[in-house]
Order: structure tokens, then C-alpha cells, then sequence
């Protein structure tokens, strides 16, 4: 025996042990497929009246193993139904290949709702619920990006090319005047706080913090068992204050009984530069220099990319370990995985060491007593370059290398990095000289001990604890001199975040038959949360008069040791805990399978608000009828139509903790500063959401197609009032409600179809579209001011409003009439409505094909009617740049009018461009290998590429990156692109076994 199968040997032993299963002398294998030959994947094949059990692979093979005589085998699967079958069990193995059939109306099939499950026959609100089957295929670090484009109704927008970067989710369109406008985020009956550990970068240096984190990063998307949306109200009210944006639940998979399951996955790739903006290269800069009629002196002879210099071909590996099996009386699953993925923007990357534990125990001959521990834990490395929104005009290493002259050589003739005083600053030794590494830890953990009292009655406690440390350490070399206070001195920092959330939450279920036609699925419960938030930091400036930090190479702490007292500074802080207790219930009625009806109520109450307005209830109603049920219905013409109707209430609380309290920070000296203002009476953000929906199913849903109308209504505005001018130096914000309402109202569609289904040949396709609109209404006083503009000449110019009759941050520009004789552009002087920023269509397109072993799943995604403000050119590509020697717009050169050197860079609709993009997000070509030897089973190869290409008119790196910053009022921007990390290309071949 070879020693990889010893090991194997010794592994599957060691786990048969901790089951307490014995290996039988006869074996039964074979394999579970549909009709058609498409293997089943994860059905459980059971020997009726023993423990033994095995679920299937990725080629739908399973193994059993059990003493010689006669046994029935039970094979079941969601969305399947059961089928029985009676085997006779010798000395030599027996092959036993079983066919399942689709359930057509799949009325048994369980999806997780709020605080529970439920049939899905029985939903009446707007939820989808995806499974590994319909995930995105590649490599991803969080697992919201699994569905991006798969769901009605649901935009999933990347902010940042930066591995780990995060990205925004937005549920029926934006309604977030302040805050994320995230939805509320649900791992396994656990509620996120939402914020990433990773702390942010301290002082002010004038050089980026890199892009922000993913809160969702800790978990590995290969745990990943199921994802469901809940989009209207009549889903979210459940959750009550934190649902106003809509919810996520995310499943981990968990163990099945049976002999243990070794599942390996190993995956290898390589990510490249999407597309780049238009600048010129050294030819093209040289006839600019004629044309504009520029200083010759800028010509310095050489032909440089500095923004190829600064990139690179970004490696990545990934590698997944998962073990399950268990028993009668007990289940579990252990899964291990690293990530090691490069940026394409050297010196960055993301590294995750992850581990994930379920096990499911049951107590007691009756089992009516069980216990179910998850643990997630995870520890992700960052290294960061200095690209973000919060950099000085000199601090970005983007617009750095895209306004480099790409005739100035980047090094010297001896080889080293050419640098200059000046505010041009060489991207390489800006990448050289820069250093930012960050560290987050994560466990989240939770104990669910529940009692059967009997079948259609349980109680359930749920305690859990999600604890997140980050720590960040910065450092810039006192060689790069292009920065104050850098110069001679270097700069180092070490910073500190803490999150934690405790939550403890106990439901008592009731699931019974409670008249002959009448079923009755409800849960009554209590929750109760607490949110902290604690960190710090340290740093420091170099002292000139010792050369700065002296040896390059020291670590950060004695960087730190090494600088002067007077150029050390220390902080601290510890947010407010708040506290949310709540109760809560749900009721869903089922007559005769045909009508159903669903009403909620939860009571919150958070220490976030004031005193008089602490409490918020939040009710829903939604009813459905199957008319499919109905005596006549046509059957042979529709096999499903089902109508849908719902209303709701949600709220928010997202902002700061002890906003509507009174507050204070202290300095060095132990001043006093307020940070904001007392207000008894700031209460909840409320939505009231109206859905409207119908399910169809042709030809046995052959052909099926879900359709939504929703109207959502957002009041009572959480809103952070800056005191009006003039006002004293130190005057606090206040938080408080905006009397006036955002309207999202659309139609959203989602259509699937088995073209061909055979044994040989299978071949699907899908699609879903949003069709939405957004408009502020009834808004009480000003305009709220905000899209603020970056960039030199650029300070304090903004280009969004939001105001009555438009959508939420709406483009208020000055009108660009083009460039008059005298060279000067014609610009108007009164902003006016040039659009919004909001796709008004959204699109999501998925095909697959199986040729027999070789499978074929290709999608791709789509906005269109939004507008981008392409500020990385208003900023850095503008004429004036050439006149100083820097680089500047393909675009700005190609103007058919010649421009003056002089032309300010002003903010207009010149540099608003439509946003509309189609994208092959994903393609996958898979090969089923099958079983090799005895060592593999049910290997799988494959090649996927992501993000491949897309269509688009706009200059930029990608449309849709969308840079989220907090500009003008503490409104965040939406649809501004200001030197983004580029998007990649990504090609990644992997294998996927069983042992």
C-alpha cells in the first residue's frame, strides 16, 4: 500500500472510530441520477432501520458497507422525491444504480426563513434561495460575491478590485441616505454587526488607506451550504430595525450520517488587468506637447508605462479540506482552507487561514434532546497599497502612475528610482517606500441546545458570541520626500480594533396539522444583543535631527521607540455598547395547500435612540393562492401559478452608537471636544414596503417564471445635522429624522428553462431582470448637499443633491458646452439635474450545458441607465496636467477643439459618462472524471475565468467599481470613480475528490 493510501486509511479509521460505526463485510455502491443521467449530488442514501448511511458525491457515486442479508435503501434529496428500493447483500459487492425524479411542485422542500424554515409551498413574500448548484463559479474571498447577478432584485457591485475589497449590496434599489445601505447579513441563525475589525489608517500623512474591507471575509465560501434572500418587507419584518435594506441568510453546510467523507478541492490561477482608463503614452505625449504648445523641457526622452510598472500578473491558490459523517445520534463536519491570492498591484494580496466546525448531537432514547455547536474561525492577512478616496492629491499610487510624463524614466541611469522634490511622485518609490499590512481574526461561535416536547413542538436556545480583532501596521520611508512632514522623518503607526457582538435568542416552534385541511407553522421568541466596539493607536514621526527612523528595515515597534516624544501620538477609544432587545413571532396558516397566509410583529428596543422613542414595532401580512390546487385549474396546460401579495414594516438603527446621547472626545491635553449633540426624542428609520407576486410553471416547470411588483417607502430619515453657519469652532452634530420620504418602486422578473434534457445532453439557460425607479419626495428645508469631488483645483466642489423629484444622490452639474475659440471651456454657472446614479435596469443572464461528462455554466451581468462621474479624469487627466509636466486624458487630447493650458479643472457634466455595462462575470468547462483507482473518487476537473470581459463606453477601469467615501454632509457618494484599484482578469484550474 502506498503511503498516500495509508494515510487515507488511517484518516477514514480514526473518524469511523469517533462515529462509532463498524465497517460491514458487504458492500453496496453505485449511483444516484435523475432521469435524464444527471448525477445527484448530496443525496443521502440510507439502509432503512440502521444508522448506515452515505450521501453521494460530485458524480453522484456513494459507498455503503454492511453485514450480509437484506436491506431497502432509502434515497432522498431536496426538490427530489424519495424513492425505495430493496437490495440483497452478499459476500461479494453489490452494484446498485438508483433513479431519483424531480418533485415537480417540491411542495416538502425546507428553506430557511427567519428564525426558522418553512415549506416553500407556504411562501407568500419575495425570497430566493440559492444553493451550490446555481453559485457563481471562481475564486472568491467572501460569499456575497456567490450570487452576484443571480438574483432578482438584487445588484451585487465589486468596490474594489483589492482582494478581500468589499462590496455593496443593494436589496430594490438605494434608500441609504447615511450608512452602508447593506442588508442585514444572517450566518446560521447569527445576526452580523456588519463592520469589519480592520482598523482604518491614523494621522495625517496625505497618502490613501487602501480600500475597505469585507466584513464577510471570515468566512470561507466553500462552507457555504445555501444563500437566501428575503427582499420584501413581508420576509424581513421578522428582524424588525435591522432589516430595512433586506437580509442575507447564509448556511454552512453541515455533517451527514453515514461512513466519514474526506472532500478535497484544490484550485491554482492567475488575475491580470481587466481594462485600462486613456492616457497617453510617450508618442502621443510628444505631439501633445507640440500641439498645446507646452514646455519642450517636459520631453525627456524615454518611453515609459508607469502604470504597467506598478502592476503585475497576481498569482493565487486555494485549497479546501472537508471531513463529514456521523451517526443516529450524532452528525458532525470539520472543513480547512487557505487562500493565498497576489493583487495585480504589487506589493498587495490576501491571505485567509479558515476552519468551520458543525456538529449536530441528539440525547436520550427518544432523542427529543439535541445540541448544535457551529464555530467559524478565520484569520485573513492583508497587504494594502495606498490607493483610496481619503488621499491627498499627492497620496495616491494610481493617479500617481497615471499623471506620471511617460517620457521621464522611472529609475536612474545607475538603477535606482528617479525622485525629485516636487508634488510629482514616482509611483515606484511610492510603492517601494510604503508599507500597510493588516490582520483580522474572527470567531463566531454559537450553541443551540433544543427539546422535542413532541413532533409538532420544540424550544430552541441560540447563543452566540462573534468576536473580530484587527491590528494594522503602516510605515513610510523618510526617502520618499515628496510628502510634508515625511521628508528626512518617516512616518510609522500601529492601530488596534476590537468588535464584539453577543447575542442570546430562545424560540419555542410550533409545526401541526390543526384541522383536517389546516396547518399551522408558528414561533414566538425573545432576542437579546449587545454591540462593542473598542481600539487604538500609536504613532509617530522620525526625529531630522537622527536621520529620521535611521536603519531601513527596523521593525514597527522600534520604529515607534526611535522617534521623538514630541513626535509620538497615542490614542484611544471605546464606543458605547448598545444593547437591542426584542420579541417577536410569526404565524403562517395553510388551508387545504391552496390559501396561506402569513402575518409577524417584532418589538425592538435599542439604546441607540433616545429615551422617548426607544421602542418600534414592526408587523407584516402577506397571504398567496395556489390556484394549481384548484379543482379548475388546467393542468395540462400550466403545472403551477401561484399569486402573491404582502405588506410590511422594517426600520434602521445604522449610526453610531450614543449618537442621540450626548458625547465627548479628549486630546493629548485633555481637552474637551463635543461630538454630538442630545436628542430625546430620535427614533426609528422606517419602511413600509407593498409586493405583489405571481410563480408560473409550464410544461411540468420546464419553463418557469417569477414576477414582483414592490413599492417602497422610506421616512423618517436618520440624518447627521451639521450646526448652519456661522456656528462655533467646535459645534457638535446632531443627529435627528428628515421629514420626507425615498421612493423604490420597479418590477423584477426571473426565468428558467430546460431547453434539452436527456441522458446524454443537458442544456438550461436563465435570466432575471430589475426594473426600478427612485425618487425623493416631501423633503422638509435645503438640499442635502453631497457626491464631493477630489483633486487639486477640486477642493470643496460636489456634484449630487438630494432633493424633491429626483433620486437619491442625483447629479447636479454645471452644463460643459464644449471648448470656446479663446481655448476656455464654456461651462454654465448654475448646477442643474444631468442624472442619476442609480442603474435603472439590472440584468442577469446564466446558461449550461452538459455533453456528457463535460459541462459547460457561463453567466454574465448588466446595469444600465446610470451615469459615472469620472473624477480620475476631472482630477488627474485634465489639460493643465501637461503644462506641468504631467500626463493627461486620451480623451482631453482628442477634443476636436485645441484647449487652453489655462483651462481650470472644474467640476461639470464634461466628465459625466454613462454608466450601462454588460459583463461575462464567470465561465466554467468542467470534465467528470469519475472514480480513479481506489484512492479518487468522483474527480472533477476544471477551468473557470471571471470577469473576462466587458462591454461599456465608459473611459474608466471598470463601470462598475463604485469608490464609497463619505463626502459632503457625511452622505456616502454613489457613482463617483476616483483611482480605484483596478478590476482583474482572473483564469483558475482546479480539482475537486473524494476520499
Amino acid at each position: 500500500m502506498s503511503a498516500f493510501l495509508q494515510i487515507r486509511a488511517g484518516l477514514i479509521t480514526g473518524f469511523v472510530a469517533l462515529t462509532g460505526a463498524a465497517m460491514g463485510q458487504g458492500i453496496i455502491r453505485g449511483t444516484v441520477a435523475e432521469p435524464n443521467g444527471s448525477p445527484v449530488i448530496g443525496a443521502t442514501v440510507l439502509v432503512k432501520g440502521t444508522t448506515v448511511a452515505a450521501p453521494t458525491d460530485a458524480t453522484g457515486r456513494y459507498e455503503l458497507r454492511i453485514a450480509p442479508g437484506s436491506y431497502e435503501l432509502l434515497v432522498s434529496s431536496v426538490g427530489y422525491k424519495s424513492q425505495t428500493r430493496a437490495v440483497t447483500v452478499g459476500a461479494e459487492p453489490v452494484a446498485l444504480n438508483i433513479t431519483i425524479s424531480e418533485d415537480a411542485q417540491a411542495l416538502s422542500e425546507v428553506v430557511v426563513v427567519g428564525y426558522g424554515t418553512a415549506k416553500k409551498s407556504d411562501l407568500t413574500g419575495a425570497v430566493t434561495t440559492l444553493t451550490p448548484k446555481e453559485f457563481n463559479k471562481g475564486t472568491f474571498t467572501s460569499p456575497d460575491q456567490l450570487i452576484q447577478g443571480r438574483v432578482s432584485g438584487v445588484q451585487v457591485s465589486n468596490n474594489s478590485g483589492q482582494p478581500g475589497g468589499p462590496s455593496t449590496i443593494r436589496i430594490r434599489g438605494n434608500s441609504a441616505v447615511t450608512g452602508s445601505g447593506q442588508p442585514l447579513y444572517v450566518v446560521d441563525g447569527v445576526p452580523l454587526d456588519g463592520r469589519t475589525a480592520r482598523p482604518g489608517l491614523v494621522g495625517s500623512v496625505d497618502v490613501g488607506a487602501g480600500a475597505d474591507s469585507n466584513p464577510l471575509n471570515f468566512l470561507n465560501p466553500d462552507d457555504v451550504e445555501s444563500v437566501t434572500v428575503l427582499k420584501d418587507a413581508s420576509a424581513t419584518a421578522i428582524y424588525g430595525s435591522r432589516a430595512a435594506y433586506g437580509v442575507v441568510l447564509i448556511t454552512t453546510k453541515k455533517g451527514v450520517s453515514g461512513a466519514p467523507q474526506l472532500n478535497v478541492g484544490i484550485s491554482n490561477g492567475f488575475s491580470s488587468l481587466l481594462r485600462r482608463p486613456g492616457f497617453l503614452d510617450a508618442g502621443q505625449y510628444r505631439q501633445a506637447l507640440t500641439y498645446y504648445g507646452a514646455p519642450a523641457a517636459n520631453d525627456k526622452g524615454g518611453d515609459v508605462d508607469a502604470l504597467k510598472e506598478i502592476l503585475r500578473t497576481g498569482y493565487l491558490q486555494n485549497y479546501n479540506v472537508g471531513i463529514s459523517g456521523g451517526s443516529e445520534t450524532g452528525r458532525y463536519r470539520l472543513s480547512l482552507g487557505y487562500l493565498d491570492q497576489e493583487g495585480i498591484v504589487r506589493k498587495t494580496g490576501f491571505k485567509k487561514y479558515s476552519a468551520n466546525l458543525n456538529t449536530n448531537l441528539q440525547f436520550l432514547e427518544s432523542k427529543k434532546l439535541g445540541f448544535d455547536v457551529n464555530i467559524a474561525a478565520s484569520q485573513f492577512r492583508e497587504e494594502l497599497a495606498n490607493i483610496t478616496t481619503d488621499a491627498g492629491f499627492r497620496g495616491s499610487l494610481i493617479g500617481q502612475a497615471l499623471q506620471w510624463n511617460p517620457t521621464q524614466p522611472l529609475r536612474n541611469p545607475d538603477g535606482s528610482l528617479f525622485i525629485e522634490q516636487g508634488s510629482v511622485v514616482n509611483p515606484l518609490a511610492a510603492q517601494e517606500y510604503f508599507n500597510d499590512n493588516a490582520r483580522v481574526t474572527t470567531i463566531l461561535a454559537s450553541a443551540s441546545p433544543y427539546y422535542k416536547f413532541t413532533d409538532w413542538l420544540q424550544y430552541r436556545a441560540l447563543i452566540s458570541v462573534n468576536y473580530n480583532i484587527g491590528e494594522r501596521r503602516t510605515s513610510i520611508d523618510q526617502r520618499l520626500i515628496n510628502y510634508p512632514g515625511i521628508e528626512n522623518q518617516g512616518y510609522a503607526s500601529i492601530s488596534n480594533n476590537e468588535l464584539t457582538t453577543q447575542q442570546m435568542a430562545h424560540t419555542l416552534s410550533f409545526n401541526k396539522q390543526v384541522a383536517s385541511d389546516l396547518n399551522l407553522n408558528a414561533v414566538i421568541g425573545y432576542e437579546y444583543t449587545e454591540f462593542a466596539n473598542q481600539g487604538s493607536n500609536i504613532n509617530a514621526y522620525g526625529n531630522p535631527d537622527r536621520g529620521g527612523f535611521g536603519v531601513y528595515g527596523l521593525d514597527y515597534t522600534n520604529y515607534i521607540q526611535t522617534s521623538g516624544s514630541g513626535n509620538r501620538n497615542v490614542s484611544s477609544f471605546i464606543d458605547p455598547s448598545s444593547e437591542l432587545q426584542s420579541y417577536f413571532g410569526r404565524a403562517i396558516l395553510n388551508f387545504k395547500d391552496k390559501y396561506v397566509f402569513t402575518g409577524t410583529l417584532r418589538r425592538d428596543e435599542s439604546s441607540k435612540f433616545g429615551p422617548n422613542k426607544s421602542v418600534g414595532y414592526f408587523p407584516s401580512f402577506a397571504v398567496a393562492w395556489d390556484l394549481s390546487r384548484e379543482a379548475f385549474f388546467p393542468a395540462e396546460k400550466l403545472s403551477q401559478l401561484k399569486l402573491r401579495a404582502g405588506f410590511g414594516r422594517t426600520g434602521n438603527q445604522e449610526f453610531p452608537a450614543g449618537s442621540a446621547q450626548p458625547r465627548y472626545s479628549l486630546d493629548n491635553n485633555g481637552d474637551q471636544s463635543p461630538l454630538n449633540a442630545r436628542n430625546d426624542d430620535l427614533k426609528w428609520q422606517a419602511d413600509a414596503q407593498y409586493n405583489a407576486g405571481i410563480d408560473v410553471g409550464v410544461l411540468n416547470n420546464r419553463l418557469t417564471l417569477t414576477a414582483d411588483y414592490f413599492y417602497k417607502k422610506t421616512t423618517d430619515i436618520l440624518f447627521p445635522s451639521v450646526p448652519i453657519e456661522p456656528r462655533p469652532s467646535n459645534a457638535p452634530i446632531r443627529w435627528r429624522n428628515l421629514d420626507g420620504q425615498i421612493i423604490n418602486k420597479g418590477v423584477e422578473m426571473a426565468l428558467a428553462t430546460v431547453i434539452v434534457a436527456n441522458e446524454k445532453v443537458d442544456v438550461g439557460f436563465n435570466a432575471n431582470a430589475t426594473f426600478i425607479r427612485n425618487e425623493v419626495k416631501d423633503l422638509v428645508g435645503a438640499a442635502i448637499i453631497t457626491g464631493a469631488i477630489n483633486g487639486q483645483g477640486l477642493s470643496g466642489a460636489t456634484s449630487q443633491l438630494i432633493t424633491n423629484g429626483y433620486p437619491i444622490n442625483a447629479f447636479f452639474l454645471n452644463q460643459y458646452n464644449g471648448i470656446l475659440d479663446n481655448g476656455l471651456a464654456d461651462i454654465g454657472t448654475t448646477p442643474v439635474y444631468s442624472g442619476s446614479p442609480n442603474p435603472r435596469t439590472l440584468l442577469g443572464l446564466g446558461a449550461n450545458a452538459r455533453f456528457g461528462k463535460l459541462s459547460l455554466v457561463a453567466n454574465m451581468t448588466g446595469a444600465f441607465g446610470q451615469y459615472i462621474y469620472n473624477n480620475t479624469v476631472n482630477a488627474f487627466g485634465n489639460v493643465g496636467q501637461i503644462g506641468a509636466g504631467k500626463n493627461i486624458a486620451l480623451s482631453t487630447f482628442e477634443n476636436p477643439v485645441k484647449e487652453s493650458l489655462g483651462n481650470a479643472s472644474a467640476a461639470s457634466t464634461r466628465y459625466l459618462e454613462k454608466g450601462n455595462f454588460l459583463k461575462m462575470s464567470n465561465v466554467t468547462l468542467s470534465y467528470t472524471v469519475g472514480d480513479l483507482g481506489q484512492a479518487f473518487k468522483g474527480l472533477r476537473v476544471y477551468a473557470t475565468g471571471q470577469n473576462l470581459f466587458v462591454i461599456t463606453k465608459y473611459d474608466g477601469f471598470d463601470p462598475e467599481v463604485n469608490t464609497v467615501k463619505k463626502g459632503a454632509n457625511q452622505v456616502p457618494s454613489v457613482g463617483i470613480d476616483y483611482l480605484p484599484y483596478p478590476s482583474a482578469r482572473t483564469f483558475t484550474f482546479g480539482v475537486n475528490f473524494s476520499l
